[in-house]
């Protein structure tokens, strides 16, 4: 069994259904499995793919990701997203350590997709053009019924999703086909979600979040969805307006920016049964926007390596209780530890750690780190919760030195690396800044070597490097960073004054 006989079965069941609607294109579930199959023959027949090999999509959201996430499953292979905001280093980094061999490039970015061919050994980049999808996937050449491999199961590897890591370098989180599936499951229970659901997908499928908090459990309930290529409020709010979705998830950037459009409170929201909302601490000024215009905010807790959905509340609980993410999944178990790994008493507050078959495998071609994110068997989270007298949980703090700018993560040890390549520079960490609208921005903090360097020069060191979204939006110069008894630099204390705005720092001496 594999998870492409999802869509196999309610061919099977209702060919004229509709399953994805893209502009004015739409897919029913006969044509979207008469894809699907035709791609897993021409990656199999055409390319020889394989169990196990793996196969990157670069483009905004677009119908044939999806065919291709379950062309894979079908083949035993892995799907590698990429995210298209990064670096053409930092996709060509991720592509070599994925081994990939066969890169799909969707509309407007093929030119992207032949360059990094040229830089990465064996690897092959096919274009989707809007007009003539796949034009160099020969879908009607391959042997009709010859589209799956012997020996797939749901426990077979599907995902291989990249998140950047404290080290620097990002990790490659491994999802089976299996934890989707439960992930699904946990999906169905979080937002009562049925074949008569249409949901509407307007964040990027290279993120767990806009993959399968909603847009692959509605296709394994046998829903609509209606894709977005990308987030935009104006588009979004016509889409709602156009199509009636019942559900659609966000994150408080994409939430600010839709409370602040000028149609906002003209645009009819009664089809919406609930939102999902996540991926940071979401501000309680944006769960009652939503709340105020009877739209349930409902929040969502997870991390990429738990496929996300790990901790939510329901439609009742978003109204009863906003600020809490909610309770353990219908299929996840979940513990509050100390930093000993002993379990914190009601109330207090310790890590987060989840348990489930929703939780990923391991970290691609990274056995250390895989030892270091599980715990007896529980993933560590990094967070920080506490329980409160109705079971539900409150993050109290995240992962210590994540930057979340616009539902995005930006990892500092990403940008320290590069700020202490520079000789002018004798030391510099990077924090994050409250932001109104981004909830947060990346601000570099250094100490100079060279007394003349100014703010414009450290930025510009970033030009090239790394995706501009990650860059930082402010410099601030410090005379000395704060540092324990060991050497440590106390970033709390840092975070704190950037916050408030004060002055440099003067040398510390303290715990």
């Amino acid at each position: 069994m594999d998870i492409g006989r999802w869509i196999e079965r309610h061919a099977a069941f209702q060919p004229e259904r509709p399953a994805l609607r893209f502009g004015e294109r739409l897919l029913t579930y006969g044509a979207l499995d008469a894809r699907v199959r035709a791609m897993a023959r021409a990656l199999k027949h055409g390319h020889g793919v394989g169990r196990g090999d793996r196969i990157a999509w670069l483009g905004y959201n677009h119908p044939d990701m999806l065919v291709l996430l379950f062309a894979a499953a079908r083949l035993g292979a892995m799907l590698v997203p990429l995210n298209w905001r990064l670096a053409p280093a930092e996709h060509a980094w991720i592509l070599r350590h994925a081994g990939c061999e066969l890169l799909l490039c969707g509309p407007s970015f093929a030119a992207a997709g032949y360059d990094l061919a040229d830089q990465v050994p064996r690897l092959v980049a096919l274009a989707v053009e809007p007009e003539d999808p796949l034009p160099h996937l020969d879908l009607e050449a391959a042997p009709e019924g010859d589209d799956r491999n012997p020996h797939v199961e749901l426990t077979s590897p599907l995902l291989v999703v990249y998140t950047s890591g404290t080290t620097g370098r990002p990790k490659g989180a491994v999802l089976t086909q299996e934890a989707l599936f439960w992930n699904a499951l946990n999906a169905l229970h979080m937002h009562e979600l049925t074949g008569a659901d249409r949901v509407l997908t307007v964040l990027p499928l290279f993120h767990v979040g806009g993959l399968n908090i909603q847009t692959t459990p509605a296709l394994y309930a046998g829903g609509e969805v209606v894709l977005l290529e990308r987030f935009d409020a104006t588009r979004t709010l016509a889409a709602i307006a156009r199509h009636r979705p019942t559900l659609t998830v966000l994150v408080p950037a994409t939430m600010q920016a839709l409370v602040d459009h000028p149609r906002w409170p003209e645009t009819d929201l009664g089809c919406l049964r609930m939102i999902a909302c996540g991926s940071q601490m979401v501000p309680r000024h944006l769960l009652e926007a939503f709340n105020r215009r009877g739209v349930p905010a409902a929040q969502v807790y997870g991390a990429t390596e738990t496929c996300p959905i790990a901790v939510y509340q329901r439609r009742e609980d978003a109204l009863a209780r906003p600020g809490s993410v909610g309770k353990p999944g219908l299929h996840v178990e979940m513990r509050l530890v100390d930093e000993h790994g002993r379990e914190v008493a009601a109330g207090e507050a310790g890590e987060v750690l989840i348990r489930g078959p929703n939780v990923m495998y391991e970290y691609w071609a990274d056995e250390a780190a895989t030892r270091e994110a599980f715990l007896d068997g529980w993933f560590r989270t990094g967070d920080i919760g506490r329980l409160d007298e109705c079971g539900d949980l409150w993050i109290v703090d995240r992962k210590k030195d994540v930057v979340i700018s616009g539902g995005e993560n930006i990892y500092p040890a990403e940008l320290e690396a590069v700020l202490r390549e520079d000789p002018r520079i004798r030391d510099a960490v990077v924090v994050g800044r409250p932001d109104p609208h981004w909830g947060e921005i990346p601000v570099a903090v250094v100490v100079r070597a060279d007394p003349t360097l100014d703010e414009a020069a450290v930025l510009a060191l970033f030009a090239g490097r790394l995706a501009r979204f990650k860059h930082p939006r402010a410099v601030v110069f410090m005379d000395e960073l704060p540092r324990n008894a060991m050497g440590k630099v106390l970033k709390y204390r840092v975070r704190d004054w950037i916050a408030r705005g004060c002055a440099p720092c003067r040398p510390f001496t303290g715990s």
